[in-house]
């Protein structure tokens, strides 16, 4: 590439980082921050009930049928999908626009990271569109159904242990970022004071609890590819429910659920105070 078709990309992509940083799309982003904390609280809940003998889908489906209950059910839904959508457009922005200012290293991380999460918010988007359309589905069955599809043969096997295993990072990704406290320049109006001490405790739980349980999801993904058993691979909700089943299962349950519910506090108050 020349060096006047570097200087126009350089423009182009200068451009398009001024747009990205409008208020309309602050404002849309944050809502998403703040719709996506209230699944988390609410799939805590379900798997708290779960934990004591209830019932319940814990998981963001069964999150959505609660919140899509309703006469204004449908609308609510497409503006929580509008959120979403923001919010994966604004990680987007991140991974490309805002991670090419830094370095190799960090960059690449940048990338890695803020790409997934524009990907997991689209579809949770999606999700929400569906809902809103009144044709919303099982997580869990939904899942079943891809690792069946592609279930059989060695492309396919590899596809389902790429998708477990990118799971399965991004779950590692969360646990270290709440162990190590990276989450904390996300929150920089709150340093240094005895409420930020109490964030800082709900955001290294929450991380923690979020990272786990989608290490379980991911271990359920590649579980599935080696017993040949498609069923295996049950998504958020059979891989919390199937921990009712081991001998320390219930207390690991309601410690992901408290998480999950301490991940969803965080996230609300990343969405009003948070760096955008």
């Amino acid at each position: 590439m020349s060096t006047g078709e570097d200087s126009l990309a350089g423009e182009a992509a200068d451009a398009a980082e001024e747009v990205s940083d409008t208020k309309a799309l602050d404002v849309v982003a944050r809502f998403g921050f703040a719709v996506l904390a209230l699944v988390h609280v609410l799939i805590g809940v379900i798997a708290l009930q779960i934990a004591f003998g209830g019932d319940g889908e814990a998981e963001p489906t069964g999150a959505l049928e609660q919140l899509a209950s309703g006469t204004a059910g449908p609308w609510t839904m497409g503006i929580c999908a509008i959120g979403c959508l923001g919010l994966a457009i604004w990680q987007l922005s991140e991974a490309t626009l805002r991670a090419r200012h830094l370095p190799t290293g960090q960059q690449l991380s940048k990338t890695i990271s803020s790409g997934s999460l524009s990907i997991i918010y689209g579809s949770v988007a999606f999700t929400f569109a569906r809902f809103s359309f009144g044709i919303g589905t099982d997580s869990s069955e939904s899942t079943q159904d891809f690792t069946a599809a592609y279930m059989g043969s060695a492309l396919g096997n590899l596809v389902i242990i790429a998708v477990g295993g990118t799971v399965f990072g991004i779950g590692v990704y969360f646990v270290f970022k709440g162990l190590l406290r990276k989450f904390r320049p996300e929150l920089r109006h709150f340093e240094d004071t005895r409420r930020g001490a109490l964030i800082e405790v709900l955001g290294v739980i929450g991380h923690v609890a979020k990272g786990a349980s989608l290490i379980l999801v991911g271990i359920l993904f590649v579980a599935a590819v080696i017993t040949h058993d498609a069923q295996r691979s049950t998504g958020l909700d059979g891989s919390l429910k199937a921990l009712t089943e081991h001998p320390f299962g219930v207390p690991l349950l309601i410690a992901i659920a408290v998480g999950l519910i301490c991940y969803g506090i965080f996230a609300l108050i990343r969405a009003k105070f948070g760096r955008m």
